[in-house]
């Protein structure tokens, strides 16, 4: 009986290791087109004087200490250079090559070394900060290329292998699977990240990730790590988005963006309980851009963005993403919902503008009293209306009650409650006494020069 119980775990184990995918041919045929990158950068010695390792420490620990490597035959010091290690990958046969732009930011020079260990410098085509990716040439012909993947069909739990040069040992292979898509990550607004557990480290950045097929689905970018190392969180710049980047770069040498001209922000349960929707979902928009796309397109603030061009936003970060690939120009038709109803409407997409111009603060006028929401609140001065270019009401005070439990705080601008624009004090007494009791409802207000929604109930 033994025999046979070890007999059938042997068995399921030789079937289930069967089944494991094997990854030497895709990377015997890819690797060929995964090159290594190093850049060098004069700068001035903060010492004055040179700079070096103890004597006998083997070269390859400056590439983990990150500590410069300066020739010997500079006595003085009074300049070094400092080499940075990456990875990138061929996309034409003519020397176009693709990274990341950390990779090669503020290089005086950058490096290529090949497959076959030739090493040629390469000339900085484009970059663009916003997506982390930045484009190469190098003069040669006939190179190896990678297959461009569609990034789009890429499903989470699939397997995926980088290839990349960690501190500095080219072409090391590493495999794992996709653990999510549309990843937002903070201060990254116009790339939705894929999330792999595929181990990724200093060096791998701008390197390729394959699917089984051998195509190219990402761009292995960031890391989330508290030690340096990696910690099963990795993401890449969906191919699909970079290849948008790419035919930018090769035109243009530069990026531009679609821009609808709103502010938004997510809709939570309250809220969503506030706007009466059934879950939670869509982009609530906060502020619309006087005279920008989405103000001649008839949108409104307190409208909820459901889908952009025949695609669903769940998630406000998921429509940044989306507007982001539009080209300036463009038409778009989007769908929102407004006091409960679905609209549909087509709007003209803009460029995104360099800089956001920042509502100012002032200081509030005599207040009035409001006892039903527990909040003092005072009228707008027309120099403030017409520096923050909105109507509204300030709250000068809270104490307990209504307003207090749905967070608001002195120096707040109410715009709208529950559907009904505030212009002035007259507005606001007339709509609070009409607000139902024990229902939540939604009230826009300006802090600190954002707009937001918060969700308010009274309980009388």
């Amino acid at each position: 009986m033994k025999r046979i119980l070890c007999f059938c775990l042997f068995f399921l184990s030789a079937q289930a290791f069967s089944q494991l995918p094997d990854f030497t041919e895709l990377v015997e045929e890819a690797s060929p087109a995964v090159v290594n990158i190093s850049t060098t950068q004069k700068v001035q010695s903060r010492f004055g004087g040179q700079m070096d390792l103890p004597q006998g420490m083997p070269d390859i620990f400056r590439h983990f200490f990150g500590v410069p490597q300066v020739p010997r035959n500079n006595p003085r010091g009074n300049s070094q250079e400092r080499a940075s290690l990456g990875s990138g990958f061929i996309v034409s046969n003519d020397g176009y090559i693709l990274t990341n732009n950390h990779v090669i930011d503020g290089a005086d020079q950058i490096f290529v070394r090949l497959n076959d260990r030739r090493e040629l410098e390469a000339k900085l085509i484009g970059h663009d900060p916003s997506s982390d990716l930045a484009l190469l040439k190098v003069e040669a012909k006939n190179l190896p290329t990678v297959e461009i993947g569609n990034s789009e069909k890429l499903k989470v739990g699939e397997w995926v292998v980088a290839i990349g040069s960690p501190f500095g040992f080219d072409y090391s292979v590493t495999a794992g699977i996709v653990s999510a898509k549309g990843r937002s990550l903070p201060n990254e607004n116009y790339v939705p990240f894929i999330q792999t557990d595929v181990a990724i480290n200093p060096g791998n950045s701008g390197g390729p990730l394959f699917n089984l097929d051998g195509q190219v689905v990402g761009i292995n970018s960031q890391i989330y790590t508290r030690s340096g190392g990696f910690m099963g969180l990795s993401f890449a710049i969906p191919m699909n988005v970079a290849m948008e980047v790419v035919d930018q770069l090769k035109e243009t040498g530069s990026v531009t963006r679609g821009w609808l001209g709103v502010a938004i922000q997510e809709v939570d349960k309250n809220l969503a309980e506030s706007f009466g929707l059934k879950k939670a979902a869509g982009a609530l928009v906060s502020q619309v851009v006087q005279n920008g796309p989405a103000a001649a397109a008839g949108v409104q603030y307190g409208d909820i963005i459901t889908e952009f061009n025949g695609k669903e936003v769940v998630l406000s970060s998921d429509l940044p993403h989306l507007v982001g690939r539009v080209r300036p120009g463009s038409k778009a038709n989007i769908t929102v919902i407004r006091n409960g109803k679905k609209k549909r409407l087509s709007v003209e997409i803009g460029e995104l503008p360099q800089d956001d111009d920042m509502l100012a603060s002032n200081r509030p006028q005599p207040s009035k009293q409001v006892n039903r929401l527990g909040i003092e609140v005072v009228g707008l001065s027309a120099e403030q209306k017409k520096q923050w270019d909105t109507d509204g009401v300030m709250v000068k005070a809270v104490s307990q009650g209504a307003g207090a439990n749905a967070g608001l705080i002195n120096g707040d601008v109410i715009t709208m409650i529950y559907s009904e624009i505030i212009r002035d004090m007259s507005d606001f007494e007339r709509v609070v006494k009409q607000l139902p009791s024990g229902r939540l409802v939604p009230m826009r207000i300006v802090r600190r020069g954002a707009p937001m929604f918060i969700s308010l109930r009274v309980n009388d």
